[in-house]
């Protein structure tokens, strides 16, 4: 059963336009003003306009009445599907091989099969809303069985994102307004004066008398919804991709046999990277069933590969996870994301040391999913938590080193965790402090290292100071902890202790 997300950007033309020119005042409402003829009207609005009671189709002269200062623009329909394809596009070499776009301001996704390297539902649909607001863009994203579904959820509710459980579609979706079905306004017009209010209402209603007053789109957009007719999302692709495919006169299932074509589209699919001097990093294979439905495997790599056997051995790994059903009809392999690939001779033993490369096993545990693999590298930060920096695994070196007069501990804890002290004020270690519940004398300590807050980062540190510790408890534990503050003057910090790390 396929898992489809559907994202929402309920404010995708403001947000275009507020990117496209910083120099708009944030604080001031912004609406879009569509026209037709002399009739002009409200498109869009943005946050801060929705809040003063601005509606889309409210007519724009009544809308500048309303509040003052409100800026006005003229809709460019075609920049927002432009800004909606290029979001699309970066979508699909992010999260799934099976992205399209759902205009007029949405996304949807297969991502079955491929939410398990993003950490499972909930930490890709958190992550990808979060992604959105890093580039400016407000989204909901939910997740379900079918793509009606999710649409109306995305739709519906004020949450940032919403989950269902498989199997719970119909439990989730008989509350929803009619207007989530995807219907034309006047549809829904005229079922709520026949007293329909809800999709459950709907649903429980005799097909007949309602596709012969409404016709099939009625029936069609309930039985979309509840996973009773496939809804199929057609994927975009890039412009010139690189693609590959095979059509079989017969449907094929047997495992040996998707497995032998694979190995064929590998194989074609690298003499076209090589013609073009690529590599490939991400590449998806699609499988097209004969019943109208599609399964998707994406593999990734560290660096561009074009090496028939080492992506074989990427999908062989995995082609156990296809269902064929009644068959497969087609198969086709992309390359998502290509990048220009040289030729370069492998060291020899005769002239210089051989150096050992990793990037084969970083391919096999990342395509396993779970967990993003990364390697950290320093920032030139005296602030602990600001000192690190996450880097691809397969990254040139930066250069930069952390300090080496002091020690630092091996684990370094997301954030400074309050303990409990007894010390003397104010430069002596602690004689004893409690962590998590448990009481810790302490036998020795070194320090204190004191460490300024970054007054160019925020002006509260333009005063701010830490003085750190080394200690070691009875048992032989080392930790590494602090005091906000330097311990005589109140504007340094609130002198209270926190630990920060701990040592091997």
């Amino acid at each position: 059963m396929a898992r489809v997300v559907s994202v929402f950007l309920p404010t995708l033309p403001t947000d275009r336009i507020r990117r496209a020119d910083p120099s708009l005042n944030l604080d001031t409402p912004l609406v879009v003003i569509a026209r037709s003829g002399s009739k002009r009207w409200v498109a869009a609005t943005d946050r801060a306009a929705l809040k003063l009671g601005l509606r889309v189709g409210m007519p724009a002269a009544r809308a500048q009445a309303l509040v003052q200062g409100l800026t006005m623009i003229d809709a460019d329909p075609a920049a927002d599907i432009a800004t909606l394809e290029r979001l699309t596009l970066w979508a699909l070499s992010q999260y799934s091989p099976v992205v399209a776009m759902d205009p007029p301001d949405g996304i949807v996704m297969d991502t079955e099969g491929a939410d398990h390297l993003q950490g499972g539902e909930d930490l890709m649909l958190s992550g990808l809303v979060n992604r959105f607001r890093a580039r400016g863009l407000a989204a909901r994203a939910a997740i379900a069985d079918t793509w009606g579904a999710a649409h109306a959820l995305a739709r519906s509710t004020d949450r940032e994102t919403v989950i269902i459980p498989r199997g719970d579609t119909a439990k989730a979706v008989n509350r929803l307004p009619l207007s989530s079905l995807r219907l034309s306004a006047e549809i829904v017009g005229s079922l709520r004066t026949l007293g329909f209010a809800t999709v459950g209402d709907l649903a429980v209603t005799p097909r007949a008398p309602l596709t012969l007053r409404f016709g099939q789109e009625v029936g069609r957009r309930l039985d979309q919804m509840f996973g009773r007719l496939a809804e199929p999302i057609d994927p975009i692709r890039p412009a010139d991709p690189v693609e590959v495919q095979k059509s079989f006169a017969e449907p094929i299932g047997a495992a040996e046999t998707i497995e032998k074509y694979v190995s064929r589209l590998v194989r074609q699919l690298c003499l076209e990277l090589e013609k073009r001097g690529l590599g490939v990093r991400r590449v998806d294979l699609i499988v097209h069933r004969v019943d109208n439905t599609i399964q998707p495997l994406r593999a990734g790599t560290a660096k561009p590969v074009r090496d028939v056997a080492w992506l074989t051995k990427l999908f062989r790994d995995r082609i156990e996870k296809i269902e064929p059903g009644f068959g497969i009809e087609k198969v086709s392999l992309a390359a998502i994301i290509a990048e220009p690939l040289v030729e370069a001779q492998s060291a020899s033993s005769l002239i210089e040391e051989q150096v050992t490369d990793v990037t084969p096993l970083i391919d096999v545990l990342g395509n396993r999913g779970g967990q993003r693999i990364f390697r950290v590298a320093p920032v030139a930060s005296d602030v602990p938590e600001r000192s690190v920096q996450r880097i691809a695994p397969t990254a040139d070196e930066i250069g930069a080193t952390w300090p080496l007069h002091w020690p630092r501990p091996s684990r370094l804890l997301p954030h400074p965790e309050a303990i409990e002290v007894i010390a003397l004020l104010p430069d002596h270690p602690p004689v004893s402090f409690t962590w998590r519940g448990k009481r810790r004398r302490v036998k020795r300590a070194d320090g204190p290292e004191r460490i300024f807050g970054e007054w160019w980062q925020r002006s509260s540190e333009w005063v701010a100071v830490r003085d750190y510790f080394v200690v070691e408890d009875d048992a032989g534990e080392r930790f590494w902890i602090f005091r906000s503050g330097d311990g005589v003057d109140a504007d340094t910090g609130s002198r209270k202790w926190y630990l920060h790390g701990v040592f091997a």
